[in-house]
Order: C-alpha cells, then sequence, then structure tokens
C-alpha cells in the first residue's frame, strides 16, 4: 500500500491521484499499473515529482521537476493550456511515445482535460531532461530552473524515469486549484 508520509507526499494529493488514475483505466487510456504525481504546490527545490508501481505499491522515482517559467519563480502558481504561455499546465495526462530532440531524449504528454490540459501535445509539453534541474542548481540559486512550460527533470534521471513511465501511463499534475478541482470528471469518486 503507497504510504505518502514516507515519502513527503501529501496524502490528500497521493488520494485524488488514485482516483484520476482508476478513472482514466475505467475509460481504457491506461496500458500498465504506473502513476505519475507531479505536486506543483511544493517549491521547486524539493523533490516533487513521484512514480509509483499501482500493483506493487511500491515507489520507482522521487526528484525534482521544473515548471514552466511564467508560473511562477521558486513556486509555481499561475497555469496555462495557451500555446506560447511558456507555463505550466496541470491535471491529468496519459504518457504517448517516445523521441529524441533537441533536448535530448522526451516523452510527449497528451492531456485528457478539455481547457485545462488538452493543448499539452501541441504545446510540445514533453518530460526531458534539463542540466538547470538539479540540486546543485537550487542550493546556488535557491530555486531550480525553469522551463518553457515542461516537466523537465535532472539528466541524470530522464532516461531510467521515461523508459518507466513511456506508453499509456498516468501522469497526474497537482495544484489546488479550485476551478479544476471541482470541474475535472477523471477526480470524481
Amino acid at each position: 500500500m503507497l504510504q505518502p508520509e514516507a515519502r513527503n507526499l501529501d496524502g490528500n494529493v497521493l488520494r485524488l491521484s488514485l482516483i484520476a488514475y482508476v478513472n482514466a483505466k475505467k475509460r481504457g487510456l491506461v496500458e500498465r499499473p504506473i502513476l505519475t504525481v507531479i505536486d506543483y504546490s511544493k517549491p521547486s527545490t524539493e523533490k516533487r515529482l513521484w512514480v509509483f508501481d499501482i500493483n506493487k505499491g511500491e515507489e520507482l522515482f522521487n526528484t525534482w521537476v521544473a515548471h514552466g517559467k511564467n508560473s511562477g519563480s521558486l513556486e509555481a502558481s499561475s497555469f496555462s493550456n495557451n500555446p506560447g504561455s511558456l507555463k505550466s499546465s496541470i491535471g491529468v495526462f496519459v504518457t504517448e511515445e517516445t523521441y529524441t530532440g533537441g533536448k535530448g531524449y522526451s516523452l510527449r504528454l497528451k492531456g485528457l482535460e478539455p481547457g485545462v490540459n488538452d493543448n499539452a501535445y501541441r504545446r510540445d509539453i514533453v518530460i526531458h531532461g534539463a542540466w538547470y534541474v538539479s540540486p546543485n542548481v537550487a542550493e546556488k540559486y535557491g530555486q531550480i530552473g525553469r522551463s518553457w512550460g515542461c516537466p523537465a527533470v535532472p539528466t541524470q534521471t530522464v532516461k531510467p524515469l521515461i523508459n518507466t513511465i513511456k506508453d499509456d501511463t498516468v501522469v497526474f499534475a497537482y495544484y489546488p486549484d479550485q476551478s479544476w478541482l471541482k470541474r475535472s470528471s477523471f477526480l470524481v469518486s
């Protein structure tokens, strides 16, 4: 059983992510029992991305993740679905295919929530590695670097993380946005 206290994950965020996972699975959107949780309510200096194996109840990863440069500095507080916003998106996503591009090995995300994150694929919101996502950068600058909206992760983590979550697994990007929390069809238990 997943125990959020052991990994600094808020119990309510874990609960919501599991509800979203179950609803995505009921809709036939999930191929494998892997759940990625991003908690954008935490500052970027904290490890705020977790990957879980749902069947085994195990944490597979806990690492840092960037938010978009226009979402905030140390803490993200503004999110968007709009192309060119350079902001992160919240909500429920499903992982798609991998590719190697300008940011190296990357993973496409498909946003599942109309008006919240359904432009993610068109915006090229992908998981990729970035040198500026590291504890050294956080220590030197008081925050990790920011992306153009992508959930960028440490370069040494990117390949094993992507290989674990690729191909139709759920990514749940949380922020306590009351409008989204009230209207998301994925958060109805």
